[in-house]
């Protein structure tokens, strides 16, 4: 059944149709979000795509390019300048560009963490109007809880705006992070982050998975979820685990928790090309298809 994502009120009228098919683009008409996450080059450097147990093909940013290219996924996110490089060999992939990155250098327990808006919306609308690529959506990263939130907060407000007015949609991704932050992982903190998101007005909000000190992890997600509101909340992936146990993560997320789908970067690009094609494949089968972990397992291994 196709699902209805209705427009917000900051969605012009001459934009709502444009909003509507690219949301439906990318969720497959579901309402769900399998967004490949492929902005690490920046976010944790060469740490996640060189070195013991990463496949030899993952040092060269054209792996990630490959893989979306061939996979089902919803949206690919990454720079607008690794999409200017190779977007053009890639043309039918649907991006999401983000907007705002930083390395993972100087750690929080050093300096709170600030990250910048590399581009604007306008920016992204006209690149997307000269290059004819596929732009669904754009994203941004606030830092809740670092002395540099107010900065942050305000440009993640005006790129949500802009984005809609030129009916593109948002991601934020929400992280609770600084010298005040005593656990990143706090499924109340989770929460919080989530609903500063709804009142940015995003369409979706990219969380990390919590931790809880006792309990089950997909019901302690689900406070987030609700606080989020009509704010899709979708989970980070993380790094690579098992995939068996990885989709048994997901499935629980989205049936027990209530997510709207996953971020997923590592735990598929990390993989040699054929392999990492069937993992995004089986995670899209959860995200977009409802299939059981089983079901997905079978796509995984290609039967």
């Amino acid at each position: 059944m196709k699902y209805s994502h209705p427009a917000p009120a900051d969605v012009p009228e001459s934009q709502i149709e444009e909003y509507k098919k690219n949301i439906s683009i990318a969720t497959h008409d579901t309402g769900r979000l399998m967004l490949f996450a492929g902005d690490q080059k920046v976010e944790h450097m060469n740490n996640d795509f060189y070195g013991e147990g990463i496949a030899a093909d993952d040092n060269d940013p054209q792996h990630m390019f490959k893989i979306a290219s061939s996979a089902r996924i919803g949206v690919f996110a990454t720079q607008l300048g690794l999409i200017a490089r190779y977007g053009n060999d890639y043309k039918k992939v649907p991006y999401l560009v983000k907007l705002n990155s930083k390395t993972n250098m100087v750690k929080a327990d050093i300096s709170d963490p600030k990250s910048s808006a590399w581009f604007s919306v306008d920016d992204v609308v006209r690149f997307k109007d000269t290059s004819k690529l596929n732009i669904l959506a754009v994203g941004y990263t606030v830092y809740t809880g670092s002395e540099f939130e107010g900065d942050m907060i305000k440009e993640a407000a005006q790129a949500v705006f802009a984005a809609h007015q030129r009916g593109l949609f948002t991601v934020l991704w929400m992280y609770p992070r600084g010298k005040s932050v005593v656990d990143e992982k706090d499924p109340h903190l989770i929460a919080g982050a989530a609903g500063v998101s709804a009142t940015l007005g995003s369409d979706f909000t990219k969380v990390n998975y919590p931790k809880p000190k006792e309990g089950n992890r997909a019901e302690s997600l689900k406070e987030a979820v609700i606080a989020a509101g009509r704010t899709k909340l979708i989970c980070a992936g993380g790094s690579s685990i098992d995939v068996k146990e990885f989709l048994q993560g997901l499935h629980d997320q989205i049936h027990i928790s209530g997510a709207f789908g996953n971020a997923t970067g590592r735990n598929i690009h990390q993989k040699k090309l054929d392999e990492a094609i069937r993992f995004a494949n089986a995670v899209s089968a959860i995200t977009t298809g409802d299939a059981t972990v089983e079901e997905a397992y079978t796509v995984y291994n290609g039967k």
